[in-house]
């Protein structure tokens, strides 16, 4: 007899929640507006803990300054910037998935290639430098494109 028991262990807590946050998020973006969804993205940075919270603002600040023209949207629950409907760059909080680092992500969509091998992640420290914000910024600008 075929045991039908779901695998449950499959997926931690923190990834499943993630999952249905971007369930949420897919169901929603079909009626939400560019402004709503920067909206949603500042109540998600307002909500996490500090010290991501502070880097978070961070990090929100400086892609929106150096990169205008890509959209602010919720990714999995995640702070990310669009262009073209595309995740180019987005923001992974340390408490999300209990890790000892904050993350700054690049997908597919950013333009960041650099011959036959480049980072696509970043782990970010809560004492980021001005030089630190100043290559984040860079980053982003390439992969907006």
């Amino acid at each position: 007899m075929a045991d039908t028991k779901k695998n449950t262990t499959a997926f931690n807590a923190e990834e499943r929640a993630a999952m249905k946050e971007h369930a949420a998020e897919v169901r929603r973006s079909t009626k939400s507006t560019p402004e709503e969804d920067a909206q949603a993205v500042l109540d998600k940075i307002a909500a996490m803990p500090q010290p991501d919270r502070g880097l978070a603002e961070r990090i929100h600040a400086i892609v929106t300054d150096a990169a205008p023209m890509l959209a602010p949207k919720l990714w999995y629950g995640m702070p990310a910037y669009y262009r073209d409907g595309k995740n180019v760059v987005f923001f992974q909080d340390a408490a999300k998935f209990k890790a000892r680092y904050a993350t700054l992500g690049f997908n597919d969509p950013a333009q960041l290639d650099d011959g036959t091998m480049w980072p696509t992640a970043f782990a970010l420290t809560y004492d980021l430098t001005n030089a630190d914000e100043k290559r984040i910024a860079e980053l982003v600008k390439k992969a907006a494109g």
